[in-house]
């Protein structure tokens, strides 16, 4: 069966769907974007995603307007479109584009089936670099959005592929941990779980805040405080946050080992209850 998407009302196949080449998106990586994971057919905290791609556009002064109210409907209809349950889901939303055959918001939607990252990687832990050539400062205006001017995280992605990492943490000017080039960061010392404060820069996530949650619930202390190259290398756990890996332990730094080399307690424990939490 061929894929089938949502876009600006429609449900078409993928081969069908055709934009502008005015697209703001195409000419200049404006636009914002989602991604979230459906569980038997239901958005997990879609009404979170939606709330955080309103707060960019109202941020950029960027109109979307119809296209939001939109959005849970045309996920509906992908995924029933798709005969999906577990799924990856993508939204995109551009502006008008500048010509008369652009006027007009679109929304974009796709989904495809998912189980997540590999269950080796839960098993044995992900490998994550250092942005060495990068830094991620509060002086960008982008900072902390999900805008689809995404090239720079792939530079660093593909930085990381050739070092054979899996991810890539980027720092601030200050030297100050900031995140993943698609996942929020969580160091453990001493029992106590730590991420980065929002103001560092980092990118208010979605799992980021379900995790915060589930700790707190499990009576494990959390800080949103400021995190150095030092707390990371020193950390008794590392663990990585975002909607399509969920709760994916770091065992690695490079060639540095984190804690004992294997994933910790905290980061086990705070992966099933967001399992649990989900399969609710």
């Amino acid at each position: 069966m061929s894929e089938q998407i949502y876009l600006n009302g429609q449900l078409l196949t993928a081969d069908q769907a055709r934009l502008p080449v005015s697209n703001p998106a195409f000419l200049h990586g404006v636009g914002l974007f989602e991604t979230l994971r459906t569980y038997g057919g239901r958005p997990f905290r879609l009404v979170e995603h939606v709330e955080r791609l309103q707060r960019s556009a109202k941020r950029f002064n960027m109109p979307v307007g119809d296209a939001v109210a939109q959005i849970p409907d045309a996920v509906e209809r992908v995924l029933w479109a798709n005969r999906l349950q577990d799924a990856r889901v993508r939204i995109t939303v551009t502006p008008p584009g500048s010509t008369d055959e652009a006027q007009q918001v679109t929304l974009l939607v796709r989904a495809e089936a998912t189980r997540g990252y590999p269950p080796e990687l839960y098993e044995r832990g992900m490998t994550v670099c250092v942005v060495t050539e990068y830094r991620q400062s509060r002086l960008d205006p982008l900072a902390g959005h999900k805008t689809t001017c995404y090239f720079p995280r792939l530079l660093a992605l593909r930085d990381a592929q050739d070092r054979h990492c899996n991810e890539a943490l980027w720092f601030t000017p200050d030297n100050l941990l900031a995140e993943g080039c698609m996942s929020n960061v969580f160091i453990v010392q001493a029992g106590r779980v730590k991420t980065p404060q929002l103001d560092t820069p980092v990118l208010p996530g979605v799992t980021r805040a379900a995790v915060i949650e589930l700790a707190r619930r499990e009576n494990v202390p959390v800080d949103e405080s400021p995190c150095t190259i030092d707390d990371l290398l020193e950390a008794d756990e590392v663990f990585l946050t975002n909607a399509i890996m969920e709760v994916m332990p770091v065992t690695r730094v490079e060639r540095h080992a984190i804690g004992s080399g294997k994933p910790g307690p905290i980061a086990r424990a705070l992966a099933a209850a967001y399992n649990a939490l989900t399969a609710s």
